[in-house]
Protein backbone atom coordinates (compact mmCIF):
# COMPACT_ATOMS: atom_id res chain seq x y z
CA UNK A 1 0.00 0.00 0.00
CA UNK A 2 1.17 3.35 -1.33
CA UNK A 3 2.46 5.87 2.06
CA UNK A 4 2.40 9.57 2.38
CA UNK A 5 4.28 11.43 4.71
CA UNK A 6 2.28 14.15 6.42
CA UNK A 7 3.68 15.63 9.18
CA UNK A 8 0.88 18.40 10.42
CA UNK A 9 -1.42 15.04 10.85
CA UNK A 10 -2.44 14.73 14.68
CA UNK A 11 -3.62 11.31 15.71
CA UNK A 12 -7.10 13.27 16.82
CA UNK A 13 -8.07 14.08 13.34
CA UNK A 14 -10.80 12.07 11.48
CA UNK A 15 -9.85 13.50 7.53
CA UNK A 16 -7.03 15.12 6.16
CA UNK A 17 -6.46 17.10 2.15
CA UNK A 18 -3.30 16.26 0.95
CA UNK A 19 -1.02 19.41 -0.19
CA UNK A 20 -0.89 20.35 -3.43
CA UNK A 21 2.44 18.49 -4.25
CA UNK A 22 1.19 15.01 -2.80
CA UNK A 23 -2.00 15.22 -4.39
CA UNK A 24 -0.72 15.32 -7.70
CA UNK A 25 1.54 12.30 -6.86
CA UNK A 26 -1.28 10.39 -5.60
CA UNK A 27 -3.65 10.97 -8.46
CA UNK A 28 -1.78 11.68 -11.20
CA UNK A 29 1.40 9.90 -10.94
CA UNK A 30 0.47 6.67 -8.88
CA UNK A 31 -3.50 7.41 -10.77
CA UNK A 32 -5.31 6.62 -7.07
CA UNK A 33 -8.90 7.11 -7.04
CA UNK A 34 -11.97 7.85 -4.81
CA UNK A 35 -12.23 4.80 -2.68
CA UNK A 36 -8.82 3.77 -2.96
CA UNK A 37 -6.83 3.60 0.67
CA UNK A 38 -3.25 4.74 1.84
CA UNK A 39 -0.94 4.63 4.50
CA UNK A 40 0.11 8.40 5.90
CA UNK A 41 2.35 8.80 8.35
CA UNK A 42 3.33 11.94 10.38
CA UNK A 43 7.14 11.34 11.33
CA UNK A 44 6.35 11.84 15.11
CA UNK A 45 4.84 7.72 16.03
CA UNK A 46 1.67 8.37 13.64
CA UNK A 47 0.69 5.68 11.55
CA UNK A 48 -2.78 5.92 9.57
CA UNK A 49 -5.15 4.13 7.10
CA UNK A 50 -6.95 6.69 5.28
CA UNK A 51 -9.83 6.85 2.10
CA UNK A 52 -9.55 9.04 -0.72
CA UNK A 53 -12.93 10.88 -1.26
CA UNK A 54 -12.14 13.18 -3.43
CA UNK A 55 -9.31 12.35 -5.71
CA UNK A 56 -8.54 16.07 -6.56
CA UNK A 57 -5.42 16.47 -7.88
CA UNK A 58 -4.66 19.96 -6.07
CA UNK A 59 -6.18 18.41 -2.86
CA UNK A 60 -7.27 14.71 -2.67
CA UNK A 61 -9.30 14.66 0.21
CA UNK A 62 -8.96 11.82 3.01
CA UNK A 63 -11.11 10.12 5.56
CA UNK A 64 -9.34 8.79 8.58
CA UNK A 65 -10.21 5.04 8.54
CA UNK A 66 -7.76 4.12 11.59
CA UNK A 67 -4.90 5.37 13.37
CA UNK A 68 -2.27 4.27 15.96
CA UNK A 69 0.22 6.33 17.85
CA UNK A 70 3.90 5.39 18.81
CA UNK A 71 4.04 2.78 15.81
CA UNK A 72 6.90 0.75 16.51
CA UNK A 73 8.51 3.03 18.66
CA UNK A 74 11.73 1.92 20.06
CA UNK A 75 12.63 1.35 23.35
CA UNK A 76 16.14 3.12 23.01
CA UNK A 77 17.17 6.70 21.69
CA UNK A 78 20.35 6.63 19.33
CA UNK A 79 22.20 9.59 18.65
CA UNK A 80 24.98 9.78 16.61
CA UNK A 81 27.16 12.53 15.45
CA UNK A 82 29.26 12.18 12.62
CA UNK A 83 31.62 14.46 10.54
CA UNK A 84 30.25 15.13 6.78
CA UNK A 85 32.18 13.40 4.44
CA UNK A 86 33.33 15.52 0.58
CA UNK A 87 31.39 13.59 -0.97
CA UNK A 88 27.89 14.03 0.45
CA UNK A 89 26.66 11.01 -1.62
CA UNK A 90 28.24 8.73 1.17
CA UNK A 91 26.60 11.11 3.80
CA UNK A 92 23.10 10.67 2.42
CA UNK A 93 23.78 6.97 1.66
CA UNK A 94 24.18 6.59 5.70
CA UNK A 95 21.41 8.59 6.56
CA UNK A 96 18.99 6.59 4.21
CA UNK A 97 20.55 3.37 5.31
CA UNK A 98 20.41 4.25 8.95
CA UNK A 99 17.09 5.38 9.09
CA UNK A 100 16.17 2.37 7.36
CA UNK A 101 17.63 0.25 10.36
CA UNK A 102 16.77 2.56 13.17
CA UNK A 103 17.96 5.82 14.32
CA UNK A 104 16.95 8.61 16.95
CA UNK A 105 19.01 11.58 15.64
CA UNK A 106 22.26 12.56 13.85
CA UNK A 107 24.18 15.86 14.42
CA UNK A 108 26.96 16.79 11.42
CA UNK A 109 29.81 18.12 13.39
CA UNK A 110 32.84 20.22 11.52
CA UNK A 111 36.00 18.73 13.23
CA UNK A 112 40.20 19.70 13.03
CA UNK A 113 40.49 17.41 9.64
CA UNK A 114 36.80 17.66 8.40
CA UNK A 115 36.88 18.03 4.63
CA UNK A 116 33.08 19.58 4.46
CA UNK A 117 32.14 22.34 6.50
CA UNK A 118 28.97 22.93 5.38
CA UNK A 119 25.72 20.47 5.31
CA UNK A 120 22.38 21.59 3.11
CA UNK A 121 19.95 19.64 5.59
CA UNK A 122 16.82 20.41 3.29
CA UNK A 123 17.97 17.54 0.73
CA UNK A 124 19.02 15.22 3.32
CA UNK A 125 15.44 15.64 5.23
CA UNK A 126 13.91 14.18 1.68
CA UNK A 127 16.52 11.14 1.26
CA UNK A 128 15.23 10.41 5.46
CA UNK A 129 11.69 10.99 4.70
CA UNK A 130 11.65 8.26 1.64
CA UNK A 131 13.74 5.85 3.80
CA UNK A 132 11.95 6.25 6.32
CA UNK A 133 8.53 5.63 4.02
CA UNK A 134 10.44 2.67 2.80
CA UNK A 135 11.08 0.96 5.87
CA UNK A 136 7.53 1.34 7.35
CA UNK A 137 8.17 3.63 10.57
CA UNK A 138 6.54 6.36 11.65
CA UNK A 139 9.34 8.27 13.22
CA UNK A 140 11.35 10.55 11.60
CA UNK A 141 14.98 10.99 12.63
CA UNK A 142 15.77 14.46 14.11
CA UNK A 143 18.68 15.96 11.88
CA UNK A 144 20.53 19.08 13.46
CA UNK A 145 22.20 21.67 11.63
CA UNK A 146 26.16 21.26 11.60
CA UNK A 147 27.97 22.54 14.93
CA UNK A 148 31.93 23.00 15.09
CA UNK A 149 33.23 19.67 17.66
CA UNK A 150 34.05 21.58 20.59
CA UNK A 151 30.81 23.09 20.26
CA UNK A 152 28.75 20.15 20.50
CA UNK A 153 30.79 18.70 23.21
CA UNK A 154 29.88 21.56 25.28
CA UNK A 155 26.48 21.44 24.72
CA UNK A 156 26.02 17.23 25.05
CA UNK A 157 28.04 17.07 27.60
CA UNK A 158 25.64 15.30 29.82
CA UNK A 159 24.30 12.89 27.61
CA UNK A 160 23.43 9.71 29.37
CA UNK A 161 25.69 6.83 27.19
CA UNK A 162 28.98 8.82 25.65
CA UNK A 163 31.30 6.96 23.08
CA UNK A 164 34.02 8.18 20.80
CA UNK A 165 34.93 5.95 17.87
CA UNK A 166 38.53 6.57 16.89
CA UNK A 167 41.48 5.15 15.07
CA UNK A 168 44.57 5.56 17.65
CA UNK A 169 46.00 2.72 19.00
CA UNK A 170 44.55 3.77 22.58
CA UNK A 171 42.81 1.13 24.89
CA UNK A 172 39.64 0.89 23.06
CA UNK A 173 36.64 -1.24 24.50
CA UNK A 174 33.85 -3.50 22.50
CA UNK A 175 30.65 -0.95 22.69
CA UNK A 176 29.04 -4.93 24.16
CA UNK A 177 31.40 -4.40 27.25
CA UNK A 178 29.79 -1.20 27.84
CA UNK A 179 26.59 -1.53 26.76
CA UNK A 180 22.92 -1.02 28.86
CA UNK A 181 20.12 -1.92 26.62
CA UNK A 182 16.99 0.67 26.26
CA UNK A 183 19.20 3.48 27.30
CA UNK A 184 19.94 6.81 25.65
CA UNK A 185 23.62 6.60 23.30
CA UNK A 186 25.35 8.94 22.03
CA UNK A 187 28.20 7.52 19.66
CA UNK A 188 31.07 10.01 17.62
CA UNK A 189 32.56 9.27 14.13
CA UNK A 190 35.06 11.39 13.17
CA UNK A 191 36.42 12.24 9.29
CA UNK A 192 38.28 10.71 6.95
CA UNK A 193 41.66 11.60 8.61
CA UNK A 194 40.02 10.71 11.84
CA UNK A 195 39.61 12.91 15.02
CA UNK A 196 43.12 14.87 16.50
CA UNK A 197 44.70 13.88 19.15
CA UNK A 198 43.02 16.96 20.89
CA UNK A 199 39.41 16.60 20.20
CA UNK A 200 39.95 12.76 21.54
CA UNK A 201 41.17 14.54 24.19
CA UNK A 202 38.58 16.76 24.83
CA UNK A 203 35.86 14.22 24.35
CA UNK A 204 37.46 11.57 27.08
CA UNK A 205 37.26 14.63 29.11
CA UNK A 206 33.56 15.22 28.76
CA UNK A 207 33.14 11.24 30.02
CA UNK A 208 32.86 9.79 26.76
CA UNK A 209 34.41 6.47 26.53
CA UNK A 210 36.33 4.84 23.75
CA UNK A 211 35.11 2.24 22.05
CA UNK A 212 36.39 -0.08 18.97
CA UNK A 213 34.01 -0.87 15.41
CA UNK A 214 36.02 -3.95 14.54
CA UNK A 215 39.48 -4.17 13.24
CA UNK A 216 38.70 -3.26 9.81
CA UNK A 217 39.95 0.13 8.79
CA UNK A 218 36.32 2.18 7.92
CA UNK A 219 35.17 4.57 6.27
CA UNK A 220 33.39 7.46 7.90
CA UNK A 221 29.97 6.93 6.63
CA UNK A 222 30.58 2.64 7.28
CA UNK A 223 31.82 3.25 10.35
CA UNK A 224 28.74 5.07 11.65
CA UNK A 225 26.34 2.23 10.23
CA UNK A 226 28.43 0.17 11.72
CA UNK A 227 27.89 2.15 14.71
CA UNK A 228 23.64 1.91 14.16
CA UNK A 229 23.52 -1.76 13.55
CA UNK A 230 25.60 -2.63 16.55
CA UNK A 231 23.34 -0.51 18.81
CA UNK A 232 20.47 -1.87 17.28
CA UNK A 233 21.31 -5.52 17.39
CA UNK A 234 22.05 -5.39 21.03
CA UNK A 235 19.06 -4.10 21.93
CA UNK A 236 16.77 -7.20 20.61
Amino acid sequence: MHIFYTPDLTISEQSYQLNEEESKHCSRVLRLKKGDRINLVNGSGGFFLAEITDDNPKKTALSIISKEDGFKKSDHYLHIAVAPTKNIDRIEWFLEKATEIGIQEISPIICERSERKDVKVDRLEKIMVSAMKQSLKAYLPKLNKALPFKDFIKQNASAEHKFIAHCLPNQKEELANNFKKNSHYLILIGPEGDFSEKEIEIALENGFLPITLGESRLRTETAALQACFEVNYLNR
